[in-house]
């Protein structure tokens, strides 16, 4: 293994991006094990925790693309763990719902990522994975404010 100037491991900038990249290699690893992708993950998981929705509330809520939401909610349909159907209030516009095939496809995708998150973290103790997650938290909701935000 090569070896990395010293001024770029001292960067978290530096060690979020290595780190980054490992962790997405290990769920995506994870999740084709279970036959799914993360784009299914996070799909499943909203329709779960917020109910029914259209593919554009998904698309946000997903933090997807449109086209990403339309081929994923596809992949999903076919083996039946999402149902997608014209919107009542709005034929133009489709709503989908989680099915009960879809809730036991979470449970498989939850366990599979729990264990990503195990193996990602082991040198952690869990004390050190609850403040790594509140940091990371805190760091992320910082960034993701509107442009122009403050807070008082």
């Amino acid at each position: 293994m090569e070896e990395t100037p010293a001024r770029l491991t001292v960067k978290p900038s530096w060690l979020l991006t290595q780190l980054a990249v490992h962790a997405h290699r290990l769920a995506s690893d994870g999740f084709g094990e279970a036959g799914a992708r993360g784009y299914h993950y996070r799909i499943l998981a909203a329709l779960d925790e917020f109910g029914v929705a259209s593919q554009a509330e998904l698309g946000r809520r997903c933090n997807m693309d449109r086209s990403d939401v339309v081929a994923a909610i596809n992949e999903l349909a076919e083996p039946g763990f999402v149902e997608r159907a014209p919107d009542p209030g709005d034929r133009r516009r489709n709503i989908v719902s989680l099915t009960e095939a879809g809730e036991r496809q979470l449970r498989r995708l939850d366990r599979a990522l729990d264990k990503v998150q195990d193996d990602l973290l082991v040198p952690l103790s869990a004390e050190d994975r609850t403040n790594l997650t509140r940091l990371l938290t805190r760091l992320l909701t910082h960034h993701q404010r509107p442009p122009g935000y403050r807070e008082h």
